[in-house]
């Protein structure tokens, strides 16, 4: 190949690469771009209305506390979600006393099933990994032993 040939070949795989890798860094900003239009979508809602997620599930069992008179504010319950499950409506403990016994916590509030079962609150599902059923349950019971689930600030 003669000399003169040699820089232009240099130069078009110079471009080229360039393109490539300006082809390859413009990727995570388009797909971004596209993600962060859906993130815009209005949240999926429960059957009473109430939006499909820890905010929605907190304010309606509240409604329904309401309706029963079980004391608890929403402060007192997102604090005790966090701490217990982070919010992850499945969460289940298979490791505490609980767990050795054969009876694991589960849920938003780290609910046993037999005091899931004493405490279920009528006009919700009868499961303890529903959300609102959870919670709701979880309050009679802090109602029923500590006067508040807002009196709780451990295991309980």
């Amino acid at each position: 190949m003669p000399a003169a040939a040699q820089p232009r070949r240099r130069f078009t795989r110079a471009i080229a690469v360039a393109c490539t890798g300006a082809a390859v860094l413009a990727l995570p900003f388009i797909g971004a771009t596209a993600a962060s239009a859906a993130t815009t979508e209005t949240p999926a809602t429960t059957l009473a209305g109430y939006p499909n997620n820890l905010d929605g599930w907190i304010r309606q069992s509240l409604a329904i506390m309401a309706e029963r008179g079980i004391p608890g504010t929403y402060n007192g319950i997102y604090r005790n979600i966090m701490r217990e499950s982070s919010g992850n409506p499945k969460a289940i403990n298979l490791w505490d006393s609980n767990a050795a016994k054969g009876t694991p916590s589960k849920g938003l509030l780290q609910v046993i099933d037999p005091t899931f079962a004493a405490y279920h609150v009528p006009g919700t599902l009868y499961d303890p990994y529903d959300p609102v059923a959870n919670i709701t349950a979880a309050c009679n019971y802090a109602a029923a032993r500590y006067g508040s689930i807002d009196n709780v600030f451990g295991p309980y």
